[in-house]
């Protein structure tokens, strides 16, 4: 469809009554998409602040060989342990930087984000097995928060 109307709008002389059907035709071609994308509630592009509010606990399937079946999971957020001075890579870096010569390796600055994604940590009650489930990025999260009815406010 679209190849249609793009071989119409930039034929080499385009009359003015060609101009006129193909404007009518995109217009309606958009005004179309528009109307069934915002009536499906799509939510692709609809940016929200709200906070995330994750149960404590959560009934999901277990991998590990003593289970593989859905029990439940206690929900925790993952954090970042913390780097190691024996690690080869920091023993280079910390080699280099010492004595004269100031910085030796480039510093990131150019930061583009302002959020990271979530990563929830699940460990099943029956074996003790840890996975991981990331979710999407947000800037408020939280776990076993107060839980919003219908049509209330938290606040």
């Amino acid at each position: 469809m679209g190849h249609i109307i793009l071989r119409w709008a930039f034929s080499p002389n385009p009359t003015n009554e060609t101009k006129l059907i193909t404007y009518t035709y995109i217009h309606k071609t958009l005004t179309l998409v528009l109307a069934s994308y915002l009536s499906s509630g799509s939510s692709v592009h609809r940016r929200s602040s709200a906070m995330v509010n994750v149960p404590k606990t959560k009934k999901t399937y277990c991998k590990n060989k003593e289970c593989r079946k859905h029990t439940l999971h206690k929900v925790t957020q993952y954090k970042k342990g913390k780097d190691s001075l024996a690690a080869q890579g920091k023993r280079r870096y910390d080699r280099k930087q010492s004595g004269y010569g100031g910085q030796t390796k480039p510093v990131f600055h150019k930061k583009a984000k302002t959020t990271k994604k979530i990563v929830l940590r699940l460990q099943c009650q029956g074996c003790k097995h840890v996975s991981q489930h990331p979710i999407k990025r947000c800037k408020h999260f939280e776990i076993g928060g107060d839980k919003k009815g219908k049509g209330t406010s938290l606040f």
